[in-house]
């Protein structure tokens, strides 16, 4: 995830000047959209779990970039990078590899630097990058880059949580990817990359986990045969520790394996896992796992466009101490992504991670995640129970307001519905539903004076609609292949209305777009502050 520069805007006029060079961008053949929108169906679909005992790929159509994954006792856990987004560091839970649940995140913020509070910067496209799970004396670490700030760690007793608050392991900008690996005789070590990709590192730690001991090991550096080397996860099997890495680079990359009898090495290499004759363009980054009763399971990304980096899941066989990640013919050592297998685990019911939400809670639903450290003074789930309390808190655009509330999209096509009371808006407030990412497009309601107007902003149309009469609207937006279209309406939801065009969404920041719900004034005087109270978001598979 490295071959790319992080685009970051640190200033409004950076932010102006991006809009700017999107809006001249043309999007061939946007105008004839519409008809086909409301017609073409998706391209497959979100359920993984195909109730007869397979699964299909993607196991989660989901924006989880960076997974890995660990097995306790009859449980599987997930973690993924979470990148700016709050809090951080997704945990999903399976009992079958396939059915997965959001159960928590690993920290609630960040408060390394005021960018992470969009106070003079920002840190898009910073913020936690690919984490790694273990399990080690009764205890769940987590590790995980930040590429300003270094390598950091955070444990406990229960995937559930209380995590511990994050401690630095290794100082420093520029590193990346690491893993933890307790051996045999206790000693515990770090292996992890550098941006830019390669070469792989080694450190010994102390026993805590806490701490390096050293400056670190090169333990493989081959820029020639293993180019962007990069998301080492490490393993002790038969007397072999194997590395699994990807190389070559997430579009068009493929899958590695490593084995030496000693950790430094010298390693030999193999190629496991690559896009053979399959649409699964660089199988990628991930992690091995076993079901109880020892057979292997790869879990790793597929990019994916505007949707993300989703989650494949992979039977790994053995054959003369190497994997052999996929399907593969007879006496071949490369795998190919499987389309469809049997379950890791029968018997299991279909569940997938949460997306709609009725606020009638005294807490967030863990779909939930705020763009950088959310303002806590400004968003309530207790003031007027049932709802969510947006304050607006003021802000030149959408990418420097505060408090704007996003989830992961889990289907190719599916819509997000939100429904909003409007009353106690007041001049310069805007709120809205976005499809948020660098280049986002969004509908909503601005007041000016007294009066309520929809609008619609995208990088290249900014149209205003008609005036707004009622207290109460709904908003929705449906994406299809890549597509936004948003629509409103004023009675309830018997009857909606399009506003603007079908637009293309996009992939940026290294995470896809994901649908938001914001709410910010453009009146930099704390007495106009005004409230949108978010009575309920629905989410559906279309």
């Amino acid at each position: 995830m490295t071959e790319h520069p992080i685009v970051r805007c640190t200033s409004h006029r950076c932010a102006q000047s991006i809009l700017l060079r999107s809006r001249r961008a043309s999007i061939a053949g946007i105008l004839c959209l519409l008809p086909l929108f409301l017609v073409l169906p998706p391209k497959g679909e979100g359920q993984a779990d195909l109730a007869n005992g397979n699964f299909r790929n993607p196991i989660l159509y989901a924006d989880y970039s960076d997974p890995d994954v660990i097995r306790s006792g009859r449980d599987f856990y997930l973690v993924a990078s979470s990148f700016h987004f709050m809090p951080g560091i997704p945990i999903l839970h399976s009992r079958d590899l396939v059915n997965w649940e959001i159960i928590g995140h690993v920290y609630p913020r960040l408060d390394l630097s005021p960018d992470y509070d969009l106070i003079g910067g920002n840190r898009y496209g910073g913020g936690a990058w690919a984490p790694s799970i273990r399990f080690h004396a009764g205890r769940y670490y987590v590790y995980f880059p930040m590429p300003d700030e270094g390598i950091f760690q955070s444990n406990a007793t229960s995937p559930y949580g209380p995590w511990t608050k994050p401690v630095a392991v290794l100082s420093g900008k520029g590193l990346e990817d690491p893993c933890s690996f307790w051996d045999d005789d206790g000693q515990a070590y770090l292996i992890h990359s550098r941006l830019g990709a390669g070469p792989l590192i080694l450190h010994r730690m102390n026993a805590e986990g806490t701490a390096v001991l050293d400056e670190g090991n090169v333990i493989v550096d081959d820029p020639a045969q293993l180019p962007t080397l990069e998301g080492p996860k490490l393993y002790k099997r038969n007397g072999y520790y194997y590395i699994f890495a990807p190389y070559g680079g997430v579009w068009n990359g493929s899958q590695v394996v490593l084995r030496a009898k000693n950790i430094f090495g010298p390693y030999e290499h193999r190629t496991v896992l690559e896009q053979g004759q399959t649409s699964v363009t660089g199988p990628h980054q991930g992690g091995y796992v076993e079901t109880p009763d020892g057979k292997g399971w790869f879990v790793h990304f597929h990019a994916q466009g505007a949707y993300g980096r989703i989650v494949y899941l992979e039977p790994v066989r053995w054959k003369k101490g190497w994997p052999v990640i996929g399907a593969s013919k007879d006496g071949s050592t490369v795998g190919v992504p499987v389309t469809e297998w049997k379950k890791p685990v029968p018997g299991q019911p279909i569940e997938v991670p949460s997306t709609s939400d009725e606020f009638d809670s005294a807490i967030l639903k863990p779909q939930w995640e705020w763009n950088h450290n959310p303002d806590d003074t400004l968003w309530s789930l207790h003031d007027r129970p049932g709802f969510l309390r947006l304050r607006s808190g003021f802000a030149e655009d959408l990418y420097h307001a505060r408090n704007t509330l996003t989830e992961l999209s889990q289907d190719p096509a599916y819509s997000v519905t939100v429904s909003v009371d409007l009353k106690d808006m007041t001049d310069g407030q805007h709120m809205g539903l976005a499809l948020f990412s660098e280049h986002a497009c969004w509908m909503g309601v601005i007041q000016s004076g007294s009066g309520r107007q929809l609008h619609f902003e995208s990088v290249s149309d900014s149209i205003t609609g008609p005036r707004v009469s009622m207290l109460s609207i709904q908003l929705r937006v449906e994406v299809r292949d890549e597509f936004a279209l948003f629509s409103y309406s004023e009675d309830n939801g018997h009857s909606f209305t399009v506003l603007g065009k079908p637009t293309r969404i996009q992939f940026s920041w290294w995470k896809g777009a994901r649908p938001a719900v914001f709410n910010f004034t453009t009146k930099n005087d704390p007495d106009t502050s005004g409230i949108v109270d978010v009575d309920w978001v629905h989410y559906k598979r279309q």
